[in-house]
């Protein structure tokens, strides 16, 4: 028997609103002692020992005896039989979305992503040239789901962006292999792909073996074990972010069907347990209406218990004095995904700072973004939207500053640094601006 769904009901009226309200939003990137020692084991037996040691946890953690890394590399051929062995609809279907993902990607690199330079009066040069990372290394879980749409919004802005090569790490326990991963794969263009993930593989990327190529940074989502080593060797390696638990945030003037409103709240309490649901809403009348299309459409979702423990324990049904309340608290919060399920969504969105992505509207699912509205889904996540944005095509290039100094700006620039020098107490650079000085 499926259990029932219980989001906390707060209104922001209540004297213990704030008590209730931060307790419900907690949660802790730290990760457990024992992960991050045996995380940390890992690490330095992948960066001793190699191929040997990714082998061993492969065939420990995974179920899958290898003789060697050879046998765990998906080749091109194989990538390519998987899409061509998919019913047409899969691949039309993924071919769209990644059409969309690219052609979203390719606006955000004309808009982001060029070099640039001016000259001042004197002659001298200043700019920034954008280069692309040579090779990347995305994460692409396998355990409990396997995620398709990952590979296209991890490796096309990667491409993108013009990295030279795209590594894909995906376990594939007990040997079985995902169709659509390997299909997603081909269609986005991946370089090399190996079966093979948890800790070992991200240390597999930063450090790299025999087999597997070290790369510049690893980007893509994984459990426990995947962030507290993505945490580790960051500083070897660049990465994208940590990410926390799922989360979704419905901003509902009530003039939405109750029903869509309560499977948007599902579409990310169905991740795990600790995913965050919440609903914002002026009318306390219309939160009634989503808690009972929420009790009347739980018991047929396939994943209804997993819905019910999020639900339970992180979700909250939000009543707020008015709508701008509700935007105020929506930027406290900053989450993941941001649903404005309103009438008039262009009132409200000016007022909304803070969330890894704004959909617009009622008929804009968050869902919709997961797949193939364009954007990327690797999201911010645990409030950090307030500091930090969607994965894109800037998390693939990097930035040097270009500065050509005319003998003119010298005669400008040198005195400046001079004396500033002489200030820090750093005479060699005093003397390397002064002699560049006309007498």
């Amino acid at each position: 028997m499926t259990s029932a769904a219980r989001p906390l009901r707060l209104a922001t009226t209540e004297a213990d609103f704030e008590a209730q309200f931060k307790a419900r939003l907690h949660w802790s990137a730290d990760t457990d002692a024992a992960i991050e020692q045996r995380v940390a084991e890992i690490l330095a037996d992948v960066q001793q020992r190699g191929d040997a040691a990714v082998l061993e946890y492969t065939r420990r953690f995974d179920g899958l005896d290898a003789p060697d890394l050879q046998a765990l590399t998906l080749q091109p051929g194989e990538l390519k039989a998987a899409f061509d062995g998919l019913p047409a609809a899969q691949r039309e279907a993924l071919q769209a979305a990644a059409q969309r993902v690219r052609t979203y990607h390719e606006a955000q690199k004309k808009a982001s992503g060029e070099s640039w330079s001016y000259r001042d009066a004197d002659g001298t040069l200043l700019g920034q040239k954008v280069t692309p990372l040579d090779r990347v290394g995305i994460y692409v879980p396998g355990g409990k789901a396997a995620y398709p749409s990952s590979v296209l919004m991890n490796a096309i802005p990667a491409h993108v962006a013009g990295v030279g090569e795209i590594i894909m790490v995906v376990p594939t326990p007990r040997g079985e292999k995902n169709m659509l991963v390997l299909a997603a794969a081909h269609v986005a263009g991946v370089t090399r792909a190996f079966t093979v993930g948890g800790a070992q593989a991200v240390a597999a990327l930063a450090y790299g073996t025999a087999t597997v190529p070290a790369v510049d940074k690893i980007t893509g989502p994984g459990n426990a074990y995947v962030a507290a080593a993505k945490r580790r060797v960051f500083g070897t390696v660049g990465i994208d972010m940590i990410a926390g638990p799922s989360e979704i945030l419905v901003l509902a003037d009530g003039s939405t069907p109750p029903d869509w409103v309560a499977m948007d709240l599902f579409s990310q309490a169905e991740h795990d347990e600790l995913a965050q649901s919440i609903l914002l809403c002026p009318d306390a009348a219309y939160i009634d209406a989503v808690q009972e299309a929420i009790d009347r459409l739980l018991p047929a979702m396939p994943r209804a218990e997993i819905i019910a423990a999020s639900l339970n324990g992180r979700g909250a049904l939000i009543h707020t004095r008015d709508m701008q309340e509700a935007c105020a608290i929506s930027n406290r919060i900053a989450p993941e995904h941001l649903e404005v399920s309103s009438s008039e969504p262009h009132r409200w969105e000016p007022l909304l700072k803070h969330a890894g992505a704004i959909f617009l509207g009622a008929y804009t699912s968050e869902s919709l973004g997961d797949y193939c509205a364009g954007p990327n889904h690797v999201l911010p996540t645990s409030g950090t939207a307030r500091f930090s944005s969607p994965l894109g095509v800037y998390d693939f290039q990097k930035r040097s500053s270009l500065i050509e100094v005319s003998a003119a700006g010298a005669q400008v620039l040198g005195p400046i640094a001079s004396v500033l020098a002489h200030g820090e107490g750093l005479q060699a650079h005093a003397r390397a601006a002064e002699l560049r000085l006309k007498p």
